[in-house]
């Protein structure tokens, strides 16, 4: 599993902001960099072998279902929990990168130190694109949030992304201030601030204050700062953090696909923000470098069971806010970055909506990577050891499902053994807490009904939850001029629904994980939707046809036969005519659906 490592505090200036890194699990501390010492030029060509998986929530940790989530060339979506998992990709081993990608929110991307085949775990929360405002791209000016946030660009300084063509009308702003000191940094923000410098050496950064900025064009097309200008971005600096920032602080810009921040400048201390020149936009950060050492742990009950996907938190003991967080792997394990030449403090937590730790002890570290062992929480009182097992509509054992737990608006995942049962640790905020599980059976589509169960500290036998009642098939099947039926299905496919908020357009999209690269992608309008109701296609792509230029000739005929809540499934299925308007021919594509419904 990847940890996420977050450091709110540098220790050589005492400011009150938040590093993160994320590190994959591993059973041996190494040092993966060539010449054996941090700060070194970075391998970035190295691959190995690896699984990822996590959760993914909206800005109101919400879990966000059919966002697509791509790491070694692989795409997948997630599912109604948020969850996603890819496994056995290759990725590059000093900078793995996992993009999430969905309509309305920047990508969300993290970074790790991938390890031969070990898995890596990740909580991301993705950020909305707000409107800043808009700028006339001939006269220039500027964007802000209420935040502090300003986006000035000078005149005639915007082309076209894909072309580089000049840009004269309308430019949206859309942007986001990333806030340093703020406590879920760690799922907020991109990469794993590792950044490299100017002088090509990896080093680890302590941020004080990250933007997102995007500009599209009045007719949503991308937009970048034109060759030979510079825009200005001013971002505020927190108030606790004010006292300790630099007069000018190096600027960095992330580089999406290798997943690192890269040197790209100076921002100058202006009152209480940070002002700096930029030549494009995507994420940008105001750093400071530092080195750092590798460490590890694993972290265990009385009994020997391994605590999966608890919180960690490491923290200098002279300055308690300069503090790092990690999540142990299904092991118990954790790996990260911390600082070098330390006194530092070690915390477990059950999560962030706990405020008191379960477990602590002070270490020390050098220039020398540090392993503390295995860590026994010898609280009973903390720990709650969940049995029982699972069994299918035929009372069969599920060889192939896991349980969810939901408690505090915070989903887990647990994977059942090939006998059926479960057994796995959690801890417990105070002496019990009320969660709600299901079953799920992968094999046959089958899920039980959400059971409210109280887990106190100690043994919890559950018994046996039968996952049946509720089919989780999801499909789309279409052809082509009577050709040879394509079937996607989830979750070997990403299969996607979106329904536009204010709008009245809906999506249901679908992609092949296999080489042949069918794909499918139609839009239809939500008004009046229910079973039964028939619906106007607005547009329609599939493979092979998604290259020609196309236009639906009946429209009036996608049919609903399913409409659940959100959470649930929407079915249905239509036969179009196309016309290819480019040739004068037709083409007719027959396609039925069931997709989980996202809004």
């Amino acid at each position: 599993m990847t940890i996420l490592f977050q450091n709110k505090f540098a220790r050589f200036i005492i400011p009150v902001f938040t590093v993160l890194l994320f590190l994959s699990c591993q059973k041996e501390v190494s040092n993966i960099y060539d010449g054996g010492t941090p700060g070194t030029i970075p391998d970035l060509v190295t691959k190995v072998n690896s699984s990822v998986s996590g959760f993914v929530t909206d800005e109101n940790n919400a879990p966000v279902m059919g966002a697509f989530v791509n790491a070694g060339g692989t795409q997948v979506s997630t599912d109604k929990y948020g969850f996603f998992q890819i496994k056995n990709i290759q990725v590059v081993k000093t900078a793995g990168v996992i993009t999430v990608t969905q309509p309305g929110y920047f990508k969300g991307i993290k970074t790790y130190l991938a390890e031969q085949d070990k898995a890596a775990f990740f909580r991301i929360k993705l950020i909305p694109k707000v409107s800043a405002g808009t700028i006339s791209a001939t006269a220039g000016g500027s964007a802000s949030l209420s935040n502090g946030l300003i986006i000035a660009l000078p005149a005639d300084a915007v082309v076209v992304a894909a072309s580089n063509a000049a840009y004269t009308g309308t430019v949206n702003v859309a942007a986001h201030w990333i806030d340093p000191t703020a406590a879920d940094l760690n799922q907020i923000m991109p990469g794993d601030l590792r950044g490299i410098n100017t002088a090509g050496a990896i080093k680890t950064l302590t941020s004080f204050g990250m933007a997102a900025v995007e500009l599209t064009g009045a007719s949503g097309e991308l937009l970048q700062i034109a060759p030979g200008k510079k825009a200005t971005i001013t971002m505020p600096i927190p108030a606790a953090i004010l006292a300790s920032a630099a007069t000018s602080i190096p600027l960095w810009s992330f580089d999406e696909a290798k997943g690192l921040w890269k040197e790209e400048g100076i921002a100058t201390k202006t009152g209480n923000t940070y002002v700096g020149q930029v030549s494009h936009f995507s994420f940008w950060n105001c750093d400071v470098p530092a080195n750092y050492v590798e460490f590890d742990c694993t972290v265990k009950d009385q009994a020997g069971n391994p605590l999966p996907f608890v919180l960690v938190k490491i923290a200098e003991v002279a300055n308690p806010y300069n503090a790092r967080y990690g999540y142990t792997d299904s092991s118990g394990y954790v790996h990260g970055l911390v600082p070098d030449n330390a006194q530092l403090s070690l915390q477990v937590y059950t999560n962030y909506n706990c405020g008191t730790s379960v477990y602590s002890q002070n270490f020390t570290t050098s220039n020398a990577a540090v392993s503390l062992g295995t860590l026994t929480v010898t609280n009973n009182l903390a720990v709650a050891n969940v049995t029982g097992t699972v069994t299918d509509c035929s009372n069969a054992p599920v060889t192939n499902g896991y349980i969810i737990v939901l408690e505090n608006s915070q989903y887990s995942r647990y994977t059942l053994t090939n006998t059926g049962s479960f057994d796995f640790s959690r801890l417990l905020c105070s002496n019990s807490a009320t969660v709600s599980m299901i079953a799920e059976d992968l094999n046959n589509t089958q899920q039980s009904a959400p059971q409210t169960q109280t887990l106190v500290p100690g043994a919890n036998t559950i018994g046996n939850i039968q996952a049946c009642g509720v089919s989780i098939t999801q499909f789309i099947t279409w052809s082509v001029d009577g050709g040879a039926a394509v079937t996607l299905t989830a979750p070997i496919d990403s299969l996607y629904h979106y329904n536009t908020p204010g709008t009245t357009s809906a999506m249901i999209a679908g992609s092949s994980a296999g080489a042949a690269n069918n794909n499918i992608n139609f839009g239809f309008d939500n008004t009046g939707i229910a079973v039964g109701s028939t619906q106007l296609l607005q547009y329609l792509y599939a493979t092979p046809l998604s290259n020609t230029n196309s236009t639906i000739v009946n429209a009036n005929v996608l049919q609903i036969t399913e409409y659940g809540a959100v959470g649930e499934f929407i079915s249905g299925n239509f036969t179009a005519t196309l016309l290819d308007t480019a040739n004068s021919t037709t083409h007719t594509v027959v396609c039925s659906f069931r997709v989980r419904r996202t809004m």
